[in-house]
This record gives C-alpha cells, structure tokens and sequence, in this order.
C-alpha cells in the first residue's frame, strides 16, 4: 500500500465506527456546503449546518476547543446568513454579491481579534496545555469567523480568508493525524477559488448592468 493511503489509513485503525460514518456524513456535507456557496446557492446554509453540528461533536470528543467552537459558530451563523440570503422584495434577493467597505474591514479585523481572545480563553478555562498547533487553530478560527461573517454578508472577501486559512489547515490536520479532514481542506481550498473567480464574475456583471 502507498504511503498516502497508510497516512489516511493509520489515523482511523482504533478509531470507532461510528466516529468514521459521522466523518464521512461531515465530509461529503462539508463539500456540498462549499460547492453551493461557490454557485452562490442558498442550500449552502443547510448543508453547511449539519457538517458543522456533525464536526462539533467530533472535535469535541478529540478536545480541539478552538475548531470545536469555529465550527459552532458556523453553525450559528449559518442560520443568520440563510435568513440574510432568502431575503426577498418581490420576487428580487435583497443581498448582492459586494466588497467590503472600510467600515466592514475594521468589523472583520475586531472579530478576527476577539475571536482569537475568546477561543485562547476557552483553551484555558480547559486547562489545556496549549501547543504550537493550537496556537495555529487560535489563529485560523479568527479567520474563518471572519469569513463565515462576510460570507453571511455576501462579501466577495470572503473567499480569500477561506483560501488563506484553508491552506493553513490542511498541513495542520495532517499533522493532527485525521488525513480525512486535511484532504476535506484540501477540496475546500480549490473550491474557493473557483468560488471567488464566479462571484467576481458575477460582481463584474451586476456592475456592467447599473
């Protein structure tokens, strides 16, 4: 067997049956999220919920805190941001693909901030002792909060956190062990890209066409 199926492989030898199928359920959720939010689809908010609320219980039982709690609030935040998409004046969506304006920014760069603060105290209210990976997670969990906020606001930035902090991720689960995550990632990192080409797309058009 090659070295890359022994690295996804290894991981999940003692790991339960239950553990894996909710991985896998969590997985192919996590990919649909993603694949919808790029076609600027609103199914991206319920697929997305339950691979958050799937991945929650996961890193909970595995005691990753800060990932633990980003994906809680993704799963908060998902519900905020199906209801911001569905918005409606007649048969016209209210909320457009846009950038973010200054004021924006300076939201984002508080959240990124105070998210990193909230997710370091959880890890010591835990009493956990905190490893250079974890300082890692503190980091990338500032970032997708960020993300998830601006996509709930149909920001176009959004894309590039999600790209930056993916390409963080992947090597961080790899070295975590959990192989099937890392390529999770991986996928989620390509699709963002493809994501940000079509909303700029889109931006571009909506702009040609005021």
């Amino acid at each position: 067997m090659s070295p890359i199926f022994d690295f996804f492989l290894e991981a999940y030898k003692s790991t339960p049956t239950f553990q894996i199928i909710l991985e896998v359920i969590a997985f192919v959720f996590g990919i649909a999220s993603v694949w919808c939010a790029k076609q600027e689809n609103i199914l991206v908010y319920p697929t997305g919920i339950i691979c958050t609320l799937i991945t929650v219980y996961l890193l909970y039982i595995n005691e990753y805190f800060g990932d633990m709690m980003m994906n809680f609030y993704y799963s908060v935040m998902s519900i905020y941001g199906w209801w911001n998409w569905s918005r409606k004046k007649g048969d016209k969506y209210l909320l457009p693909i846009s950038r973010t304006t200054t004021k924006e920014k300076i939201i984002g760069l508080a959240l990124f901030i105070l998210t990193m603060i909230i997710t370091y105290v959880v890890y010591r209210i835990n009493d956990y002792d905190i490893q250079t990976a974890n300082y890692i997670d503190i980091f990338t969990s500032g970032i997708f909060f960020t993300a998830m906020w601006f996509m709930a606001n149909k920001k176009l930035e959004n894309w590039t956190l999600w790209i930056f902090a993916d390409l963080i991720t992947i090597p961080l689960y790899a070295y975590r062990g959990l192989g099937m995550l890392s390529l999770q990632y991986l996928i989620f990192t390509i699709l963002a890209i493809y994501g940000y080409i079509e909303w700029k797309k889109n931006l571009s058009n909506n702009c040609q066409t005021v």
